[in-house]
């Protein structure tokens, strides 16, 4: 057990202001979100589900869907000038929430997410939207098609706000890699939200949008969920279809979840997962009701998780990671152990063999999967007389620096006296990172760790230090090469005033034990307030 190492209410005392902040100032952003790097709100409330409150509001006519249209896009004018998470912003939205409104009056069915504005990562098709993976080799480009999981959202009655910013074709950490712009932290304007889904992460934070849509190839909903204090669920490979995701790593790329709740995050999930016969590596398992696991606080038992065997990863709290992030985590550990948990730690060897291989991997695939940007079959072509110039200029002009270092990286991995030595033996690697996960997760429920090794950095501090930036996946890259599920929220914050993510690992396709642990947890997470000082007085439903 760990109640000895870490007392119970240190979650709570890591929660508190450092002193009160003054609302009033909040409409003047830049200062306002440079204050969240001071204190934090604290609030005895549990997060809610704004998807549930949107559905019941505007079924029983209290509110309209284009009055909430008009107050995310609203804040999202006010806020978008700082925090930079939107690519393009769609211009349909209003005309979108008065048809829903129009088909409420006149009772037709309109779906689980009607109203709902979701935000949607630029490397996920979109047919009515420009889709560049943050690359300029794909600048203006306009799939003619919609990605399965955007398909799903529309069926659903959901509204797509427009595309989120990220790092080049998903290469990144810090969202500082999109060849567009860099998109800020709304805890603090001065520090990286994440990424590569950066974007997606932010919006949500800064109340843009409702909820968002990612892709995690190792760790890229994880981690900027950590940093921008929202939840990010990464599901099982294979549980959302890839149709229509811009391929970075195949074997390991997945469509994620943020929301501002573990109850929206679920029920995203439910609307985008099952099987796809356009992707040849969709799951045809069945897809149960994950709302189902949302029970209210009011009537949970006083130890709702009484026996459920919660296994620390020891690896994870070592050295490297900061320790006001391991403090944070050990109270979040405690608070699991007040709701009946039994928590012990358990050893993954092969946890720190699973960065290199995850590289090694990730980069040999996207060597393989870039190779399509050439100018000719897809991308922005350069003028040139010869064939050979076509295709090194126009891969010159339109990729940027991390992506051509990592299609190095993976060319020369997969090169006829190199495959042994490095491909072939990252798949041994990851087999044994497989095997390892199994073996700890036939003894215990779920897993823990932190998210990140740190709470977010300052823009620019890690740009030109590739390894650095790599480094911080540690926490994350094993679960994509185990193809597993796993589910970060808020737990507290670091001293500078910013938010710390916990992460929960759990079996193959058991994303419905992880939503229910998670959701009983944030319930019962007393002190904390997760929503940035920028918006704090303006978020009001």
């Amino acid at each position: 057990m760990l109640s000895s190492v870490q007392n119970p209410r240190i979650l709570l005392l890591h929660c508190r202001w450092s002193k009160p902040l003054h609302h009033h100032h909040h409409r003047h952003y830049p200062k306002a979100i440079h204050a969240a790097a001071q204190a934090q709100a604290v609030s005895t409330s549990s997060p809610t589900s704004q998807i549930q409150i949107i559905q019941k509001s505007i079924h029983s006519r209290e509110k309209t869907a284009r009055q909430f249209a008009e107050e995310f896009i609203n804040r999202l004018r006010l806020t978008e000038p700082h925090v930079k998470s939107f690519l393009h912003v769609s211009e349909t939205v209003l005309n979108e929430a008065d048809e829903i409104d129009r088909k409420i009056d006149r009772n037709e069915d309109v779906g689980p997410l009607a109203g709902v504005l979701v935000a949607v990562k630029d490397n996920i098709c979109t047919a009515d939207m420009p889709s560049t993976a943050g690359s300029k080799i794909l600048e203006n480009y306009r799939p003619p098609f919609d990605a399965t999981a955007v398909r799903k959202l529309k069926e659903s009655g959901a509204i797509i706000v427009g595309k989120t910013n990220l790092d080049e074709f998903g290469m990144g950490s810090t969202t500082e890699g999109s060849a567009y712009q860099v998109t800020a932290n709304p805890w603090n304007l001065e520090c990286v939200p994440g990424g590569s889904s950066g974007g997606s992460a932010a919006a949500v934070s800064a109340r843009q949008c409702v909820v968002s849509l990612g892709s995690d190839t190792g760790g890229s909903v994880r981690q900027p969920a950590s940093f921008c204090g929202v939840v990010g669920l990464k599901p099982t490979y294979g549980r959302v279809s890839r149709f229509g995701l811009v391929a970075y790593a195949s074997s390991l790329d997945v469509i994620g979840c943020f929301g501002s709740s573990v109850a929206d995050a679920g029920i995203l999930l439910q609307s985008v997962c099952g099987h796809d016969k356009l992707d040849a590596t969709s799951s045809k398992r069945e897809v149960i009701d994950f709302t189902s696991q949302f029970v209210a606080k009011d009537y949970l038992e006083s130890q709702p998780l009484k026996g459920l065997r919660v296994g620390v990863i020891r690896e994870t709290l070592g050295d490297g990671v900061d320790q006001e992030v391991v403090l944070s985590i050990r109270g979040a550990i405690s608070h699991m152990e007040e709701l009946g948990c039994i928590v012990t730690e358990v050893s993954l060897p092969s946890f720190s063999l699973g960065l290199p291989a995850y590289y090694v991997l990730a980069s040999s695939e996207s060597s393989s999967n870039l190779s399509r940007y050439d100018g000719i079959r897809y991308g922005n072509q350069i003028v040139s007389d010869e064939l050979s110039s076509l295709y090194g200029g126009s891969r010159a002009n339109g990729l940027g620096p991390e992506v051509k270092r990592r299609i190095l990286m993976g060319t020369y991995a997969l090169s006829a006296g190199y495959y042994d030595a490095y491909y072939k033996r990252a798949q041994q690697v990851r087999t044994v990172v497989q095997k390892s996960f199994k073996t700890a997760l036939d003894e215990h429920d779920i897993l823990i760790s932190p998210a990140a090794p740190s709470a977010a950095y300052k823009i620019g501090e890690k740009k030109n230090d590739p390894l650095a930036m790599y480094a911080g996946d540690i926490m994350t890259v094993n679960v994509n090469l185990a193809g597993l599920p796993a589910l970060v929220l808020p737990c507290g914050f670091v001293q500078n005033g910013l938010p710390v993510g916990v992460q929960m690992i759990g079996a193959a396709f058991d994303e419905e034990k992880l939503l229910r642990v998670g959701h009983i947890f944030e319930q019962t997470l007393q002190g904390c307030s997760f929503i940035p000082p920028l918006i704090a007085d303006e978020f009001k439903f």
